[in-house]
């Protein structure tokens, strides 16, 4: 098999560009250590890890098919890399289903990545207001009675939501804070 630390050094370098305020390094080993506490409710936690790396590995916040782009990144990658057609079409799906953040109830790979990737909205206080400062911060480029306006449509989307987390785990830790925080942040754009 090739040698991996190019592939490694490559995500690395695409984690760390400029325009990332919250989608950095700092991100990507949040989901993973997340990944790692929900790893027994995975099918298979190394592509779900794999998935993460991919995950947000193409990322300007002016564009709209970031997803996609990550997907088609590992799908090009992967292969290369070494990883079966079919575990590479596991994890380009799985980078795909964070779009949504949408698995469904049989699908327990994409429960764990997306439980994973939005485990920060269940953050404490201090940590939860640094993550909102670091997407403002991504959206700088957007004035901000429009970015007001965008956040808080997203926001009364997640909390229409009859679950935000699908693990137990999540479930169970994280729906009550999470549902707590947008609801504040929520009063804060529109109060």
């Amino acid at each position: 098999l090739p040698d991996p630390a190019p592939y490694a050094d490559d995500l690395l370098a695409r984690w760390s560009e400029p325009q990332r305020r919250y989608h950095t390094p700092d991100h990507l080993t949040a989901v993973l250590d997340h990944v790692d506490l929900l790893a027994g409710a995975a099918a298979d936690p190394d592509l779900v890890r794999l998935a993460a790396w991919f995950h947000d590995a193409v990322y300007r916040p002016d564009r709209s098919e970031n997803e996609e782009r990550s997907a088609r990144l590992a799908e090009r990658a992967l292969p290369e890399a070494g990883l079966s057609a079919a575990a590479t079409a596991e994890v380009a799906r799985l980078v795909r289903l964070t779009l949504t953040h949408a698995p469904a109830g049989d699908d327990p790979n994409g429960q764990v990545l997306c439980d994973a990737d939005l485990a920060i909205l269940a953050s404490p206080d201090h940590a939860y207001a640094a993550y909102t400062a670091a997407v403002r911060q991504e959206y700088a480029f957007v004035p901000a009675d429009a970015f007001r306006e965008g956040r808080a449509a997203i926001l009364r989307q997640l909390l229409e939501l009859p679950r935000l987390f699908h693990t137990p785990y999540g479930a169970k830790e994280w729906e009550g804070p999470a549902r707590r925080n947008l609801t504040g942040e929520l009063a804060l754009l529109t109060g």
